[in-house]
């Protein structure tokens, strides 16, 4: 039996960590998948799918906050055996919502509930704390990559199993999986919870905020968090639909979202990699800039299954990129011990953006017909996230010593 005081070991880490974002982020990633059978079948807008997926992210924001406090305190395996929980009874919940009010409270709040207690701000904490900061970076993108991943591998299957079962059926099938996530959480049970504090804290929660909040760099982090938002979750929720409105069948739609996630899984450990290497912020202003002059071409060139592809390849790669740089920065800057609650406050920037995206996308296509509007704001939020990132300082921030240590 693990020692009370030994900490986790890296492989330990890594399989459960990843086989768990693996699950939460893949089934996650599918839900465009959903959003024409649910809507025809129930006789909704795409408006009313696009604003239960927004209250998710924004819940998902919310909540991530919450989440990451809990498992500072109290350890992750008990925040992720509770997301584990919500993420089945939303996915049923989702199934079975009679309303739009019913759909909105399951896809929405208790799946975005769930996806806080199981992705990247908890796994992160519990990597931050047990590894050291020369593997931390590399550490972080085997975890977004697995999340990638996730989305390779679910994508596809979501697909078949809506097809052969039934989008209703498909769905509990889903929130079976996700109880998968309850045993894979028992290897990340860290020392020091529940007993002795593993990690010391010279700061009260209060006080990490405090300092956080007021720090320039953490404010341009956040910025540009919003940025990756938007523009993941729009086009991950509305591009199938985008596709086949344009003419494309829907095979074409699972193969684009599912070579985002394969794409992704060697830009997630790139970008990893890297961050032990160069100047993160370097990396984040080229990815923003990047999937701006990507978005562009998309539109620029002729459409075809070719064009998605290429596009849905190079996109893959800049997808979740900005998870490892941007999370390193912050406990680079301000060390471990509050690591869960600060990651969750810049992802809820994130997912404010993510709220924007998808839901901006159902408003103006049902008002105009037309997703092309949210395509020109993904294209300039690019620009500006890129030049956000630029003056960040990623050094540890500088505190005075406590009285009794001078």
């Amino acid at each position: 039996m693990q020692s009370s005081k030994a900490p986790l070991s890296l492989t330990q880490l890594l399989i459960c960590g990843g086989a768990i974002v693996t699950l939460s982020m893949g089934i996650r990633h599918g839900f465009g998948l959903w959003l024409q059978p649910i809507t025809q079948a129930q006789g909704w807008t795409r408006e009313t799918f696009a604003f239960a997926i927004a209250i998710q992210n924004l819940t998902w924001g919310i909540s991530g906050v919450f989440a990451g406090m809990l498992a500072d305190k109290l350890g992750a395996f008990k925040v992720m055996l509770a997301g584990a929980l919500l993420y089945a009874l939303g996915l049923v919940g989702m199934a079975h919502a009679s309303t739009p009010l019913l759909f909105t409270l399951s896809a929405g709040v208790l799946l975005g509930m769930a996806q806080a207690g199981t992705t990247y701000a908890v796994v992160y904490g519990v990597i931050g704390r047990n590894v050291a900061a020369n593997k931390r970076s590399w550490a972080m993108g085997i975890a977004a990559a697995a999340g990638s991943f996730g989305q390779f591998l679910m994508v596809p299957t979501e697909g078949l199993l809506i097809s052969h079962l039934g989008w209703q059926q498909a769905l509990v099938v889903l929130g079976g999986a996700a109880l998968l996530i309850m045993p894979l959480a028992w290897g990340l049970r860290e020392p020091g919870f529940g007993g002795a504090q593993a990690v010391p804290r010279d700061q009260t929660i209060g006080e990490a905020l405090k300092e956080a909040f007021k720090y320039p760099s953490f404010q341009l982090l956040m910025a540009g968090y919003f940025v990756c938002g938007f523009q993941v979750v729009f086009i991950g929720v509305h591009m199938p639909s985008y596709l086949r409105d344009k003419g494309l069948s829907p095979q074409v739609a699972s193969y684009a979202l599912a070579l985002i996630g394969l794409f992704n899984v060697f830009g997630t450990y790139a970008a990893g990699v890297l961050g032990q290497k160069m100047a993160k912020k370097n990396i984040l202003a080229f990815i923003y800039l990047a999937r701006a002059v990507v978005i562009t071409i998309f539109l620029i060139v002729p459409l075809s299954p070719t064009s998605v592809y290429v596009f849905s390849a190079v996109m893959g790669v800049l997808w979740l990129s900005t998870v490892p740089p941007t999370n390193a920065t912050v406990a680079q800057i301000f060390g471990v011990a509050h690591l869960s609650m600060l990651s969750g406050f810049v992802f809820f920037s994130h997912q404010i953006g993510s709220f924007m995206g998808v839901w901006l996308g159902g408003y103006l296509y049902d008002r105009t017909g037309s997703y092309d509007i949210v395509w020109y704001i993904a294209i300039a939020l690019g620009v500006a996230a890129a030049l956000v990132n630029l003056p960040v300082k990623e050094a540890a921030i500088a505190r005075a010593l406590p009285a009794g240590a001078r």
